[in-house]
């Protein structure tokens, strides 16, 4: 890696931990410090929202316009079609049409949070492959873009491999993925003048693939960039929790359990994290991870106000610490928790606590809820609860009634009206 790298982003990406691998680092940090470039990263619309899993890269787009850059963020609208093959045990169910773009709709108002839209220079691009897709002519596709893969290179990519290692199906629609993210990159080039494509290091294989492609269309000098696949000190693949994914939209998650997932951060991963998903000084984030005992719960929470203000605005990260706090610290409950609304007609003469556990989302299955209360770790207005078929009233539901599956884990429920 260069030393003392000329372009900011590249300077931003070494120092704060977020190169894994790069075709040709010095060369590509020469051609951003000549002037503004533009970059993507290709996301496919399998879902009305981003999870944490993607931050990262999110983040490298943002630190590209930050640093003078063009950040172009391609959604597969036609790639979603078929199905991203890489590294998964089985085939991606197929999504209908309306579905693609609904979920596109969604995933732009997460970036629109930490990307600037619009027509300048500088600012950021939405673009649908389904643009270039959708159009093409299978026997002229064949012949003008085909012959440039080699099928026995395809089949060395750790991607493929590990399918057919497991003997496990791999369809020749999904076989055929890995051509068409190529030409994605040719596409940009042409149409955007793009330079370079960021993505996770399991993207690897795809991102040489539209490097050499394009290198032998337009015969054009562009680079590849790959983000290490992050997992947390716990060996816990980012993007999960306890209740499930963490979702980057406010109305899949809410900012007080998405700020809740950050303040949590294992103690070891609080440096590290600092680093790549906020913007606070090197000096700062270091300073921070460093500290020990109960100095280190300011530092997480520090870390999750950060990034719930980048994801959800300022506001909602103030509102989340606070219920946290009162949470926390008072014992008591806080308006921003995640609140279950019932009617008097679905409460009846009473509802089992262990099916309040469940629909308020601190358990997965009534199996788990009753598990969760029998191990000691249910409460009701933090009085510890015993029986699983415990039943909830009307009267207690008249105001609300604060749940709980273990000491950072809560909920509300309440009457609706």
């Amino acid at each position: 890696m260069p030393h003392n790298p000329k372009s900011d982003f590249i300077r931003v990406m070494i120092e704060r931990g977020f190169v894994a691998d790069c075709t040709d680092l010095p060369a590509l940090d020469e051609t951003l410090a000549a002037g503004p470039g533009a970059g993507y990263i290709g996301f496919d619309a399998t879902a009305e929202s981003l999870h944490v899993g993607s931050l990262i890269q999110i983040m490298m787009l943002r630190w590209l316009q930050r640093t003078g850059h063009k950040p172009i963020v391609l959604m597969g609208g036609g790639t979603t079609r078929i199905g991203d093959p890489s590294f998964r045990a089985e085939e991606r169910p197929l999504l209908p049409p309306e579905r693609i773009d609904a979920n596109i709709d969604g995933i732009k108002r997460v970036f629109s949070n930490y990307v600037d839209f619009g027509d300048g220079p500088g600012d950021a691009l939405m673009v649908n492959n389904l643009e270039w897709l959708e159009g093409l002519k299978y026997l002229e596709f064949l012949r003008d873009i085909g012959r440039h893969f080699s099928v026995n290179r395809m089949l060395s990519f750790e991607s493929v491999k590990s399918r057919l290692d497991r003997e496990t199906s791999l369809s020749f629609l999904e076989f055929n993925y890995m051509i068409l993210q190529a030409y994605d990159f040719l596409e940009l080039n042409r149409r955007h003048g793009c330079v370079l494509q960021m993505g996770g290091s399991d993207q690897w294989g795809n991102i040489v693939n539209g490097i050499d492609l394009t290198r032998r269309v337009v015969d054009r000098e562009i680079f590849g960039l790959t983000s290490p696949l992050l997992t947390t000190a716990g060996n816990q693949k980012m993007g999960k929790s306890l209740s499930g994914a963490v979702w980057l939209n406010a109305e899949m998650l809410s900012p007080y359990e998405f700020w809740q997932f950050w303040r949590d951060t294992a103690d070891a991963d609080v440096g590290r994290f600092l680093k790549l998903y906020t913007e606070i000084p090197l000096d700062e984030c270091r300073r921070l991870g460093a500290l020990e005992g109960a100095e280190i719960n300011e530092a997480k929470a520090r870390l999750a106000n950060e990034i719930t203000t980048l994801a959800h605005g300022a506001d909602a990260a103030a509102a989340a610490e606070a219920t946290a706090r009162e949470v926390f610290e008072k014992g008591g409950t806080g308006d921003e928790l995640p609140t279950l609304e019932l009617s008097t007609s679905e409460v009846g003469e009473g509802i089992p606590v262990s099916q309040l556990i469940v629909r308020t989302g601190l358990a997965k299955s009534g199996k788990e809820a009753k598990r969760l209360i029998a191990d000691g770790g249910a409460r009701v207005n933090d009085a510890p609860v015993t029986d699983a078929g415990m039943l909830i009233t009307v009267d207690q539901l008249a105001v609300p009634l604060k749940l709980s599956a273990g000491r950072k884990r809560h909920a509300l429920a309440r009457l609706s009206g």
